[in-house]
This record gives structure tokens, sequence and C-alpha cells, in this order.
């Protein structure tokens, strides 16, 4: 189990107790988040990847199935998408895609741009998201460098059984970024859970719970 950003691995509890009665659970936290240890340097989506594969080697896990949250599921995608790592990826409230940016966005950005050469704490103060104000050094440019890489084409490399969830209220990740990536990972297949948001395997877990073993024991 692979958990959201600057989340840890006990958001996955109810999934955790649902799926221990019948699989080795092992659920992670990544570098930089949770208990994990801190960030040296600026990871990229694919720094992540290997980070998740090195972990795996270590705890000499082959092959697994996979559950992922949000940020979770870009680290899935980039090491589905370079072969054969996992068996199947059930993805929760996937990131990945960079949404058009309006006027307003570019203007901001600018904006950022200038007062930073003028005012560099004033700039890091006040502009960018509240999550963004409250990272590190090094985390803010981990960050920076996670949601700024579109992941579409690597979706389009990926040959493995994947089944995207997505709450119909999503905000962070909405339907119209899911199904984009639905359409790009070749015979993927694409939940809608109603009335609920980004969290939606604490919203409706059970739900989700069951919707995930049925595609680990589908016939595709």
């Amino acid at each position: 189990m692979l958990h959201g950003y600057l989340s840890n691995k006990e958001s996955f509890f109810s999934q955790i107790e649902y799926f221990s009665g019948s699989y080795r659970v092992t659920a992670l936290d990544f570098a930089g988040m949770g208990g994990a240890e801190a960030l040296t340097r600026p990871f990229s989506v694919g720094d992540y990847a290997d980070w998740t594969l090195d972990a795996l080697a270590a705890l000499k896990i082959e092959f697994p199935l996979v559950l992922t949250h949000s940020f979770g599921g870009r680290v899935a995608l980039k090491i589905l998408s370079r072969g054969d790592y996992f068996d199947r990826a059930a993805l929760i409230g996937c990131a990945g895609i960079v949404p058009k940016r309006g006027l307003s966005y570019r203007l901001r950005v600018k904006t950022y741009r200038l007062v930073k050469k003028i005012a560099p704490k004033y700039a890091e103060a006040h502009f960018g998201s509240s999550e963004y104000r409250t990272l590190s050094p090094v985390m803010r440019e981990s960050y920076k460098k996670i949601v700024n890489e579109d992941l579409r084409e690597d979706a389009k490399r990926i040959a493995r059984p994947v089944l995207f969830l997505n709450g119909t209220e999503d905000k962070e990740t909405p339907l119209s970024s899911v199904e984009i990536l639905h359409a790009s990972v070749k015979g993927s297949r694409l939940v809608e859970i109603g009335g609920c948001g980004h969290f939606v395997h604490l919203e409706s877990p059970l739900e989700v719970s069951l919707a995930v073993e049925e595609f680990y024991h589908a016939d595709l």
C-alpha cells in the first residue's frame, strides 16, 4: 500500500484490517513522510519509484498486488511504466495529470518569481498553497518536481492490469483527470463511487475494499 503526499501508511487503516485476513499486507511510509527517513535531496516521482523498488527488494517482496492513494498512484504509474514489477494495481484518487493553467495562474507565477528576486522570504511565506508553505526547503523542491510532471505518456506504456477508483466529488484529482489516465492505460477499469471526495477509502472503506478485492480476483 502506497499512501498520498504528506500522509502515512496509517491512512490505509481500514484496508489494512480488511485485507490482512487473506493477504500479507505491507504498507510503506514514503521517504520524507510519516515515520520514514527525511529527504536529503529533492525527490522526483522517478526517485520515489526507485526508492519504492529498493524497499520492496529489501523486504523480499516480488510482483505484489498494489493499492495506492493519490501521490502513491503517481509512483505506481511510474513503476508500472517500466515493466512487470507489479501484478495488479488499484489506484484510488490517482494523481498524475498536470491541469491546464489559466491566465490568472500564469500571472501569479510571474509575480511570485519577480517578488522572489526582491524579497525571497516574503515570496515563500505568501505564495503557493498552504500545504506548500508548510514544507521544508528540500521538500518544496521535491513538491515542485512532482506536481509539474505529467504522467500520461508513462500511463500509455503500462501493460499490467490497473483499476482506477474515484469519488465523484473529488476536487483534488477530479474524474476528468482520472479519465485521462484511464483512457491512457490500455484495458484499465474505472470505478466511480458516488458522493465521495478525494479520501474515498476513508469515506466509504468497505465499498472500496470490496471493489479492490473483486478486481484482484477478476479474470482479465
